[in-house]
């Protein structure tokens, strides 16, 4: 029987492109669609996640309940899932951690937030830590035009960059290893979107329109200012001594810039964009 509070938050999430509101507002989300092993049936349910790299981590915690979550029992059957992160829609194969990988992960967890070690003692088990890694080939944009999905993909790096501006202003004395993968993961995501922007929207956009030289040429320019703020960000992350007040400075500075950037792109693109998207 489906989960009417579930449903909420899924119907919540797919018309807010990844946003949602009440309890869980602010939180890192995702969408995990799997598959029956005995009906075949295809399940969706609301996770949280933690960043890792090229890779998200979802914890099968089930609420503290002693049984796992049937999700879980069905990724196990069958690893092969599909992922809504608000932005895209991808497959992704899932695995489950083991061993030390899975004890580092989740102590990086519960470091972020305590709430998952109560979920464990209440539980009674070892909380299972899944990687949900994308399979090779394009994602699906949950946009009706291209303009749209520049916007999405913008508002998700403005929703991170906030998170993060949040998590490091309370991090207290020091950086939490998780808070530092979440910063090395905005980094790696932000250079992985301007290297394409950089290698295929731009160069097309010029072609299409020249006209848009000005326009090409300073976005370019501000990715590698960008670029030399990202390197400044990754080098405080990565100190061992790192202080959360010289962390905190460099993300400001890169949360100016960017969103000076992004609001810049999408005031001279989503209109050429969304004239250019096919009916």
């Amino acid at each position: 029987m489906p989960n009417d509070f579930n449903q909420q938050i899924i119907e919540e999430f797919r018309a807010g492109g990844g946003r949602v509101g009440g309890p869980f507002e602010g939180a890192r989300l995702l969408l995990l669609t799997t598959t029956g092993p005995r009906t075949g049936a295809r399940h969706t349910v609301p996770l949280a996640y933690l960043p890792d790299g090229d890779r998200v981590l979802v914890i099968a915690s089930a609420g503290g309940a002693p049984r796992h979550p049937d999700w879980y029992r069905n990724l196990v059957a069958d690893p092969r899932v599909t992922v809504e992160d608000g932005v895209f829609t991808y497959e992704a194969d899932a695995v489950v951690l083991e061993g030390a990988e899975r004890d580092e992960a989740f102590a990086r967890a519960v470091e972020a937030d305590p709430g998952w070690a109560e979920y464990q003692r209440r539980a009674g088990r070892a909380l299972p830590v899944v990687a949900l890694r994308a399979v090779p080939g394009p994602p699906r944009p949950n946009a009706p035009t291209w303009g749209a999905a520049l916007k999405l993909v913008h508002d998700a790096f403005r929703r991170e960059i906030g998170l993060i501006r949040k998590e490091v202003a309370a991090s207290g004395a020091g950086l939490g290893a998780q808070l530092r993968v979440n910063c090395l993961t905005l980094c790696g995501g932000l250079h992985h979107h301007h290297t394409a922007e950089d290698a295929g929207m731009f160069p097309g956009l010029a072609a299409s329109h020249p006209e848009l030289a000005p326009v090409v040429e300073r976005l370019g320019a501000e990715h590698e200012k960008i670029a030399a703020l990202l390197e400044d960000l990754r080098r405080a992350v990565s100190s061992e001594t790192a202080a959360p007040q010289a962390v905190l400075a460099e993300v400001e500075r890169l949360a100016g810039e960017l969103e000076r950037h992004l609001d810049y792109e999408e005031e001279q693109l989503i209109p050429l964009l969304d004239a250019a998207t096919p009916s």
